[in-house]
């Protein structure tokens, strides 16, 4: 216990003493061998980092620094050491005249301290340091490993583009490009994470954003202090509003389609290097509950769609709470034949009606579990086939009954509608407590359950636009997209609590006069 006493004292002492994550502030000087030096020491024991040493015209010392793997080795040979080694470009004009004469790069930038070389070296430039010049010189000739452009697979529709991120940046800034191709939409780079220096950006319409809202998400995210950003998810939790909630405030996609639907509304993206996740705030809850494929059917299609995904969305929440309370203090709320039916079927149960519920979807979710996380080749194959074999089993060896196998069956294929995994994540937690407050006080809990949800949603905000809105807001021009979809004809204007300039999409639809005087 001593021991283990001094070793949390110096582990105190060491989390308080100030980190030293970023390498020396210190100026390039013209000492060609000290600036090398102060490289190779910051690059110390690191293999991969390649310190290449010639002669520009045959004369002048210099090395090109860079690191493998992140650069392209063929186009430095072409596009630097052949140019400098055969050239007789003099550098008594500068370092410009060398960038201007012998480089036949597009990108090339002036680098001043150590900070800008290790900046300029992680994301996959060579340095280029000379001899006798204070300045070195930033070249972009990356090499990038990327994944080719794809469908993708948590979001695919019927209908619509097939296109999806990818893990690169700037393919996937491009693919948002091509669909709103006005210099109005503006990128805000920045680097966030201490190891990591991942880069992010924010992607916005000039014009159609808040500017208070732009202020407030460029302020949390500047405002990010930590070791690594790995993925979208980190910046989610940094930067919401209230984090006690199981309840997602940030719309996670990666259809480009989507974002840009989403620009258009005055909303905000975040995209990620090294994730195809781009977040993207302020959304409500009813955001969460609309799939692209709403906007590309026809109008009256994607509203009978609508209204089927909220019952079965209800369905997925209450329907094992409704069975237990039911079953457990309502019996007279069925008729007669079904609960005799239902009775029979639970003589040789040995477990109320909470537990059976309990059992069957804890298994139901570790079924869906387990299919995730094994390969493609079988997940689905384990998933399908050891529902219906423990499902069976469990039937026949008395430890559930038929019914609630139905039940826990409905329940699952009700959740498989909701078209964002972190919106149908968080109903499946919340089935667990109002399935104890059903088998505690039957209709009663589950309604108590249901007025807790509804308080505690109507409760948050998403970066100051309320979670229910519209529909708590009591907005009547924006309940053309939430209840029902409204033919695109209708839909003049933006969403209100986003915009408050530009808030017409189209002039005043005269679609129906149109009708009327054609009649």
């Amino acid at each position: 216990m001593r021991l283990l006493h001094k070793w949390s004292q110096a582990n105190q002492k060491n989390n308080s003493r100030p980190e030293n994550d970023k390498p020396s502030q210190e100026k390039l000087t013209e000492s060609y061998t000290a600036n090398i030096r102060m490289i190779q020491a910051v690059y110390k024991q690191c293999s991969d980092v390649v310190f290449r040493p010639f002669q520009i015209s045959g004369h002048i010392n210099a090395t090109i620094i860079y690191i493998s793997g992140l650069t392209d080795h063929e186009g430095i040979g072409q596009y630097v050491l052949i140019p400098l080694m055969q050239g007789s470009t003099a550098l008594d004009e500068g370092i410009g005249n060398l960038v201007e004469k012998s480089l036949p790069v597009s990108e090339v930038k002036p680098v001043n301290t150590i900070q800008d070389c290790v900046n300029h070296l992680s994301i996959g430039h060579a340095v280029l340091i000379i001899d006798g010049h204070r300045q070195g010189i930033a070249i972009a000739i990356t090499k990038t490993e990327k994944r080719s452009v794809e469908e993708p697979q948590a979001e695919s529709v019927i209908r619509g583009p097939r296109e999806g991120f990818t893990e690169t940046l700037t393919v996937n800034l491009s693919l948002v490009r091509r669909k709103i191709r006005t210099p109005l939409l503006k990128t805000e780079s920045m680097t966030i994470g201490r190891y990591t220096g991942t880069e992010v950006v924010l992607t916005y319409i000039e014009g159609l954003v808040l500017d208070e809202l732009l202020k407030e998400v460029r302020t949390r995210v500047k405002s990010i202090d930590i070791d690594g950003i790995l993925e979208t998810s980190y910046i989610e939790e940094m930067i919401e509003d209230k984090s006690l909630t199981p309840f997602p405030r940030s719309l996670v996609t990666e259809r480009p389609d989507v974002v840009a639907a989403n620009l258009l509304e005055g909303r905000i993206a975040i995209f990620v290097n090294g994730t195809p996740f781009v977040l993207i705030v302020p959304i409500s809850f009813f955001s969460l509950l609309q799939s692209p494929e709403d906007y590309y059917d026809r109008y009256i299609f994607s509203t009978a769609t609508r209204w089927l995904r909220y019952v079965f969305l209800a369905m997925s929440m209450l329907l094992p709470s409704l069975y237990v309370a039911i079953l457990s203090y309502h019996q007279e709320m069925l008729p007669a034949s079904l609960y005799f039916s239902i009775a029979s079927s639970r003589e040789t149960v040995p477990f109320p009606a909470i537990v059976e519920a309990l059992i069957m979807e804890i298994a139901f979710e570790a079924l869906r579990e387990a299919g995730v996380r094994l390969p493609k080749q079988v997940g689905s194959a384990v998933s399908i086939v050891g529902a219906l074999v423990i499902g069976q089993a469990a039937v026949a060896a008395g430890i559930v009954s038929a019914p609630m196998v139905m039940v826990v069956a409905i329940t699952g294929i009700s959740s498989f509608m909701v078209p964002h995994y972190a919106i149908g994540f968080t109903l499946r937690i919340i089935r667990f407590p109002i399935m104890l407050l059903a088998g505690m006080l039957g209709l009663l809990g589950v309604i108590m359950g249901i007025l807790a949800v509804l308080i505690h949603v109507c409760t948050l905000r998403s970066f100051g636009v309320p979670y229910m809105s519209p529909l708590a807001t009591v907005e009547q021009k924006d309940l053309k997209d939430i209840l029902i979809r409204a033919p695109w004809w209708k839909m003049n204007t933006r969403p209100s609590l986003t915009i408050d300039r530009n808030i017409h999409r189209q002039p005043a639809a005269r679609r129906d006069k149109r009708i009327q005087d054609e009649q």
